[in-house]
C-alpha cells in the first residue's frame, strides 16, 4: 500500500479559513484531496486529540502515512501537547512535517532533536516571563502599590458594615445591600475581630 499524505489545518474564528494553510501546503508539492485535508475551526487552546477533525483524522491514518502541517502549533495548544502527539504520530509510524521548519520529517532523529531544541526554548520563554511577572509584582510591593483588584468597599463602607453587624443584620442581608459577596462582608467582619 502506497503512504497516503494528509493534512491537517486549524482556525480559531469562523470568519478566518483554513484554505491559506492548503494551499502552504500544496505549495510543498504535496497533493491534498478532499478526502485527506482535515481543518478545525477551534481555539489553539485546545488539545490536539480533542478537536473533532483532528481526531477523525487521527482514527484514519495508518504506518507510513504522512501529515502535513502549516506550522507547529497546529499539531497542540502547547509544547507539551505538540510532543505528545507527535509522540502518537511517531508511535503510530505517521510521518510529520510542518511547511514552516522546511522538508524535515519531525518524527524522525533529525527531526525529534529540532523539536527537542524548540521545547527547551519555549519552556525557557515561560520561565523568563514567571521571572518578568514576578520582578514586577516585587517592584510594584515595594512601591507601595496595591495589587489585585481594587476593593469595592471603602473604609466608611467596612465601619457601616461592621455596625449593622453588630447591630444584628445579617450576612446575607448587608452582602445584598452593599452588591458585594458574602464572603467579602465575612472578611470585614473578621477584620476586626483579627
Amino acid at each position: 500500500m502506497t503512504a497516503r499524505i494528509y493534512g491537517y489545518g486549524r482556525v480559531s474564528t469562523a470568519d478566518q479559513t483554513t484554505e491559506n494553510q492548503r494551499q502552504e501546503l500544496e505549495a510543498m508539492g504535496h497533493s491534498l484531496p478532499a478526502q485527506r485535508w482535515f481543518a478545525d475551526t477551534i481555539s489553539g487552546k485546545v488539545p490536539a486529540l480533542q478537536r473533532p477533525q483532528f481526531a477523525k483524522m487521527m482514527d484514519r491514518m495508518e504506518a507510513g502515512d504522512m501529515l502535513l502541517v502549516s506550522k507547529l502549533d497546529r499539531l497542540g495548544r502547547d509544547i507539551i501537547d505538540v510532543m505528545q502527539t507527535l509522540r502518537l504520530l511517531a508511535g503510530r509510524g505517521v510521518r510529520v512535517k510542518v511547511q514552516a521548519l522546511g522538508d524535515t520529517d519531525l518524527t524522525s532523529t533529525a527531526g525529534k532533536a529540532v523539536v527537542g531544541i524548540l521545547a527547551a526554548v519555549a519552556e525557557m520563554e515561560r520561565d523568563m516571563l514567571v521571572e518578568r511577572t514576578q520582578a514586577g509584582l516585587s517592584r510594584a510591593k515595594a512601591e507601595g502599590k496595591q495589587l489585585g483588584r481594587p476593593s469595592k468597599t471603602t473604609e466608611a463602607d467596612k465601619q457601616a458594615i461592621r455596625e449593622r453587624l453588630g447591630a444584628g443584620d445579617t450576612v446575607s442581608q448587608v452582602a445584598k445591600d452593599y452588591g458585594i459577596s458574602r464572603a467579602s462582608v465575612i472578611a470585614v467582619r473578621d477584620t476586626v475581630a483579627a
